[in-house]
């Protein structure tokens, strides 16, 4: 299983600039499921709490008030059964592809044959198999990219957290990890909680799209588009695509919701 809730969680930061102390409402009592081998995509403008509620769901920030779960345990702080993908890959420089993809084995104290079977298992099934050598600069921004998702991968989370993974690329890569990204999912079951600002691409890859706004979820919004995904220019051209994606932006533009 691997589903993962957000139970009425906000988050309040406190900044203090020039002796002036200012509280700002990052995430406003927010509450919403990922269900097991489902992809829901985050949706909204620059502030809006997306990134904030994808951190305290891997556990790299404490919520202020409220509760993340996964197949109903607690989260506490960061954890094997959450993986995260950040828009940059963060490798380590000094390290190959495959060293990074072991890096996190090592962390679930895995050693010997395991260790590079299974960190090379998942470079294969993200094409990288005859990479696996290569140091980062050696490799072009998606394939950073492919073996940061297959380091994410290889311990096996029951989630997959992404933060705009593919934003930093150009538009011809983009659309390939896209397509990527679908098959390994149909491949893994994995259930994903994917970040971006792109409309396109949430339509392209959710089952469900969460729209926010200040902290706060304006609506959510089933995406009846069939899976396997296939062709995903031709998907792009449908009248269900179009249909959706107006919807996407008429709700992106609503007035914000009113708090209770």
């Amino acid at each position: 299983m691997g589903e993962v809730s957000l139970i009425e969680v906000s988050k309040r930061f406190t900044l203090k600039t020039d002796g002036v102390v200012q509280h700002i409402q990052a995430l406003d009592r927010i509450s919403f499921s990922v269900r097991d081998g489902e992809i829901v995509v985050l949706i909204g403008p620059s502030g809006c709490g997306k990134t904030t509620a994808l951190r305290i769901a891997m556990g790299l920030e404490d919520a202020s008030a409220g509760q993340v779960t996964v197949d109903g345990h607690a989260v506490v702080g960061c954890g094997h059964d959450r993986g995260m993908v950040f828009q940059h890959a963060e490798l380590l420089p000094w390290l190959t592809a495959i060293e990074n993809v072991m890096f996190g084995l090592e962390m679930k104290h895995m050693r010997g044959h395991a260790l590079t079977d299974t960190a090379m298992r998942y470079l294969d099934l993200v094409g990288l198999k005859d990479s696996a050598r290569r140091r980062p600069h050696q490799l072009s921004g998606g394939m950073k990219q492919r073996v940061g998702i297959a380091r994410a991968l290889a311990i096996d989370p029951k989630v997959l957290l992404m933060d705009e993974p593919f934003g930093a690329l150009d538009a011809q890569t983009r659309e390939s990890m896209q397509a990527e990204l679908l098959d390994i999912q149909a491949r893994t079951g994995k259930t994903i909680l994917f970040v971006t600002h792109d409309l396109d691409e949430a339509v392209l890859l959710a089952d469900r799209v969460i729209v926010m706004r200040q902290g706060r979820i304006q609506e959510i919004m089933d995406v009846a588009l069939p899976r396997p995904r296939g062709d995903l220019g031709l998907v792009r051209g449908t009248p269900e695509f179009a249909t959706i994606r107006y919807r996407l932006w008429q709700a992106l533009h609503a007035p914000p919701p009113v708090a209770a």
